[in-house]
């Protein structure tokens, strides 16, 4: 399957639609004179400049608001119901937005003409792309369903329970589009499925996915192996593939599923996208504007605590780090320096309070975390957000793990300069600590939104200025 080549597809087919939609609208308005088309003024149309700016414009923007709503997401796995209404609330949010911004200038007749053009671009717009977009989705469904494309598809489980599942999705009359390449024990079952084989065990998910090119999983375990449910989901933190399981695994995933199709077999697909695309991009748009202004306007301050940095203690002012962000990969965090030179002589050490490393001036910068702001660089430059989990180093990540594989969750999203466990728990002294500290990032993990952000940036401010920092 060649993805890009469909999401190719998608943006010229809406493209084409667009484009004819305004170019059909443009002389609507023009032609349209009270009540009644006149084509005289066509002559008037296409000597027009605006007509030929608008041909480039206003599908270019369509095809940004598409990509912000998230409809060039999942090509191969689309419900038609959704796209349709997707594509019924993009069209009206756009064709809003247009009318707002280009055509309530126009001189009208009477008040009704601003209700027909609205109900007139809306018709144009929405019906060629509805059903350009039906067509297209329309066979990628049926080459599916007749096993022409699918997806390769690793099945974790052994027993009756997934020997089950895979005769019903590998003998069902229409495809759901499993290419099931192989199976993986859980905690050494004997194999109860014939015709499959065997890749390995459950520690060997993540590098079966890389070898074999897996595109998405099926958890099917026994009853009484609910307790490995945590260390599966853990293994497949960060690993950009679907995962479906079994109906009577629900309630030990709750808050974490949605229901896939109604038809086919029963699977339950646990959500992995944390954001919309469009709150994404306004998170993301926010973290520059923010980090833009923020060291462009307190340049003079910053310098001035460099200086009081530099002396009050021997050293840099600034201090680099390497921390682990988003998938894992690593990046050098900044920060005002607010410990000796020599603070980690003896190796990796947790900040406590009354630390003896930490300096005069340190103990300012943590109590107001003035320290911090220098990593308004980081958010600039895309390795960090304004919020999200603190990052941590490898050498403590690596023991985290070991009390709580379900950590490696967190690195679906970018770290941040402030995070929910920030706020409400502080700073960790030991990986005790941080361990506790982990239940607010996770938290915040299920329920991040721009609405909690806020909230979170809020009372970081209220925690810099009454100085409760640590």
């Amino acid at each position: 399957m060649n993805r890009s080549k469909l999401i190719l597809k998608y943006v010229l087919l809406d493209f084409l639609a667009a484009l004819v939609a305004w170019g059909v609208f443009f002389v609507f308005r023009k032609c349209y004179v009270e009540g009644i088309f006149n084509p005289y003024y066509l002559r008037y149309v296409w000597s027009d400049s605006k007509l030929y700016l608008g041909l480039f414009f206003i599908p270019s923007f369509w095809i940004i608001l598409h990509t912000l709503i998230g409809l060039y997401r999942s090509v191969y796995r689309k419900s038609r119901l959704k796209e349709f209404l997707q594509v019924l609330t993009t069209s009206i949010l756009g064709v809003l937005v247009i009318f707002f911004t280009l055509l309530l200038d126009d001189e009208v007749s009477a008040y009704n003409s601003y209700y027909q053009s609205l109900a007139v671009l809306f018709t144009l717009h929405f019906f060629p792309t509805a059903l350009f977009r039906m067509v297209l989705s329309s066979r990628i469904a049926h080459k599916i369903k007749r096993r022409e494309i699918g997806f390769q598809t690793l099945l974790v489980g052994s027993g009756p329970r997934a020997s089950a599942i895979y005769t019903e999705l590998s003998t069902a009359p229409k495809s759901e589009g499993h290419f099931f390449q192989g199976y993986v024990n859980i905690n050494g079952e004997i194999p109860n499925i014939k015709n499959l084989t065997r890749l390995g065990s459950k520690a060997d998910i993540p590098q079966i996915i890389v070898d074999r090119g897996i595109q998405e999983v099926v958890i099917a375990t026994e009853e009484y192996q609910k307790e490995d449910i945590a260390d599966i989901i853990a293994n497949l933190d960060g690993e950009k593939v679907v995962i479906r399981v079994i109906p009577n695994l629900y309630q030990h995933l709750a808050g974490m599923v949605k229901i896939g199709n109604v038809l086919g077999a029963v699977l339950i697909e646990i959500e992995t996208n944390v954001l919309p695309p469009w709150q994404k991009f306004v998170k993301r748009s926010f973290d520059i504007v923010t980090s833009v202004l923020v060291l462009f306007l307190g340049l003079p301050f910053y310098i001035l605590i460099g200086l009081m940095v530099k002396l009050g203690s021997k050293g840099p002012m600034f201090y680099t780090q390497e921390r682990i962000g988003l998938g894992g990969q690593a990046f050098d965090i900044i920060k005002f320096r607010s410990m000796k030179v020599d603070a980690e002589a003896a190796g990796p050490q947790l900040s406590k309070e009354d630390d003896p490393r930490i300096t005069g001036m340190g103990k300012f910068l943590r109590k107001t975390r003035v320290d911090e702001f220098p990593q308004f660089w980081n958010v600039l430059v895309g390795e960090m957000s304004l919020v999200g989990p603190r990052p941590e180093r490898q050498f403590f990540i690596d023991q985290i793990v070991l009390k709580a594989p379900h950590y490696k969750r967190l690195q679906k999203i970018k770290p941040g300069i402030t995070s929910w466990g920030q706020v409400k728990y502080g700073y960790a002294e030991n990986v005790e600590e941080m361990v506790e500290r982990l239940q607010y990032d996770l938290l915040y993990l299920e329920n991040i939104s721009l609405v909690l952000d806020l909230k979170i940036l809020i009372y970081t401010v209220l925690i810099m200025a009454q100085g409760r920092g640590q």
